[in-house]
């Protein structure tokens, strides 16, 4: 993929301690690591384990009880949604969150809200200016729909798309907003294999094209240790182990949490 856009500065992803309390029940208890600037860190666990709650922490839709997450020199546990992503973070969700009667084009154009200029007065009104602006936002766009293979659906219905190209579409939408972090919660979920196949290359692309730092969280094991350079591993809210994805396969507290084995077990 061509582009005119590189991330502005790289920066790492500090998370120190992060507790979330909902009424007295704890979902995340004190829980640390760090992702690299440039790298994919997954962070998987058996449900339950505090995975969601951890993204809607870090794209600012809960606020954490205690603890810091730091994108760069910013701390992000205080900062509402649209702040977080004027940052530079991008997410997408385990249900899709796409508007599914609009065209592919019109959802993609919604993911380039936080870098356009153009107010709704100007915008109406179709100064010559705005019209530029969204000019050049509509060929850095369908530039990111060819990259992701969505070049021939531009002007389709969304809910007429099948479920493993939706994905590709909420994808896409979060590329537009030229993230320096990518969120991705679960992207491969509901997917047949040859559309996970597909997915995990995409994610590769991303990385190697653009270099975004990825957060990923996904129960697809064997994409994981595909993809990932680092793995954090969550469970009942604590983190249990943290490495390589060839440290964590092998980590007796892994295993135990998975499979619901003693690790004296494992060892015989």
């Amino acid at each position: 993929m061509t582009t005119s856009y590189q991330p502005d500065g790289m920066s790492p992803l500090d998370v120190r301690d992060v507790t979330v309390r909902f009424a007295g029940l704890t979902a995340l208890d004190g829980v640390s690591f760090a992702v690299a600037p440039g790298t994919v860190h997954a962070v998987i666990g058996p449900n339950g384990a505090g995975k969601s709650t951890f993204f809607n922490v870090l794209s600012g839709v809960y606020q954490a009880t205690s603890g810091s997450v730091r994108f760069g020199d910013t701390e992000l546990t205080a900062l509402p949604p649209h702040r977080v992503a004027a940052l530079g973070v991008a997410r997408t969700f385990q249900n899709i969150a796409l508007s599914r009667h609009l065209p592919v084009l019109d959802n993609l154009m919604l993911g380039r809200h936080r870098l356009t200029r153009a107010g709704f007065v100007s915008s109406g009104l179709r100064l010559p200016w705005a019209r530029r602006e969204w000019s050049r936002h509509r060929e850095r766009v369908i530039e990111i729909a060819d990259f992701v293979g969505l070049a021939d659906r531009l002007a389709t219905p969304v809910g007429l798309l099948p479920y493993g190209v939706q994905k590709r579409v909420e994808l896409a939408r979060a590329l537009c907003m030229e993230p320096r972090l990518l969120l991705l919660d679960e992207p491969v979920a509901g997917m047949n294999g040859g559309e996970r196949l597909d997915m995990a290359e995409l994610i590769i692309a991303v990385r190697e094209s653009l270099g975004i730092s990825i957060l990923l969280v996904e129960h697809d094991m064997g994409m994981v240790m595909r993809l990932a350079d680092r793995v954090t591993v969550l469970d009942f809210g604590r983190r249990i182990a943290d490495g390589t994805p060839e440290e964590v396969q092998a980590d007796p507290q892994v295993i135990r949490a998975y499979l619901g084995a003693s690790a004296d077990q494992e060892d015989m």
